[in-house]
């Protein structure tokens, strides 16, 4: 029972690094990290300080979804409607 355990644990952890690296990787492509870092300020701030900020709101992924498709007080992003949604999740996340 606990050889089981052990496994599912570890594709369990196995499954979500590899989801953030996927992640991490639709960022990088969609130009996201240009401008931010996952913790160090660059251009932008950086995902951290953006999950920080938003943190215990609950519409802010909703409002940050249609604040990055507008290119509302943001440039313009290059990613299609269903990856900004999941490119705020991740940076929520953080």
């Amino acid at each position: 029972m606990k050889l089981i355990l052990s496994v599912a644990l570890t594709l369990a952890a196995l499954f979500a690094a590899g989801a953030a690296n996927a992640t991490e990787a639709l960022a990088k492509g969609s130009g996201c990290l240009t401008c931010h870092a996952i913790d160090g300020k660059k251009m932008g701030p950086s995902f951290k300080e953006i999950a920080a900020k938003y943190k215990g709101k609950s519409d802010a992924e909703a409002m940050l979804v249609a604040k990055l498709s507008a290119a509302k007080d943001h440039p313009e992003v290059k990613a299609k409607p269903d990856d900004v949604k999941v490119l705020v999740k991740y940076v929520l996340a953080q």
